[in-house]
């Protein structure tokens, strides 16, 4: 079954703009890629693959402006992905998972559940990641442990972050269906 046409350019339309919050300061880690990859996965679960592309596109493409913009000047040469983007990108594809299972009726306890265990996930795929390729952290138990007590502050700000902007596009969903009924399908 394929997503209606009112919904696609809404999902898209959101996706695109949630995206862009990424370039508003912000503490780090309190994004909104997580909440834009289960709006994702819940807005567009009749289409699975539409589900994964277009916030997956969306994540691709801000990467690639924060990366060779505003961090530019870290690196040396154009940069399409940064070290570790395969976990960050593993988590993300989660998320959209979690959004078109558990998130998929827009219910509020489908949308916190998966927004927990979806920063859950992103976070114990990044920091065992960042475990592996930096050699700051020894190769051992406590040196998986040291990084997972280093990303605390950042599991706590992915977890506000996903669910501030979870509330804002679910939010701003549920307004947008009273205008067009369309848009409330499940």
């Amino acid at each position: 079954m394929k997503t209606n046409n009112t919904k696609l350019k809404f999902a898209i339309i959101s996706i695109v703009l949630i995206s862009l919050t990424r370039f508003i300061p912000h503490p780090p880690n309190f994004t909104a890629i997580g909440a834009m990859a289960i709006f994702g996965g819940a807005v567009l679960n009749k289409d699975k693959w539409l589900a994964l592309l277009i916030p997956m596109a969306a994540l691709f493409v801000s990467d690639l402006l924060v990366n060779n913009i505003l961090y530019g000047s870290f690196y040396d040469s154009f940069v399409w992905f940064t070290e570790g983007a395969s976990f960050i990108y593993g988590g993300f594809t989660v998320m959209v998972l979690l959004g078109s299972t558990m998130a998929k009726n827009s219910k509020i306890s489908g949308v916190l559940g998966s927004s927990v265990i979806g920063s859950l996930v992103f976070f114990a795929l990044t920091n065992f990641g960042a475990w592996l390729g930096s050699p700051i952290y020894t190769n051992d138990m406590a040196g998986l442990m040291t990084s997972y007590a280093a990303g605390l502050p950042f599991l706590v700000n992915t977890f506000a972050g996903t669910l501030f902007y979870s509330a804002a596009l679910f939010g701003a969903k549920a307004y947008a269906s009273k205008r067009a009924p369309e848009l409330a399908e499940a």
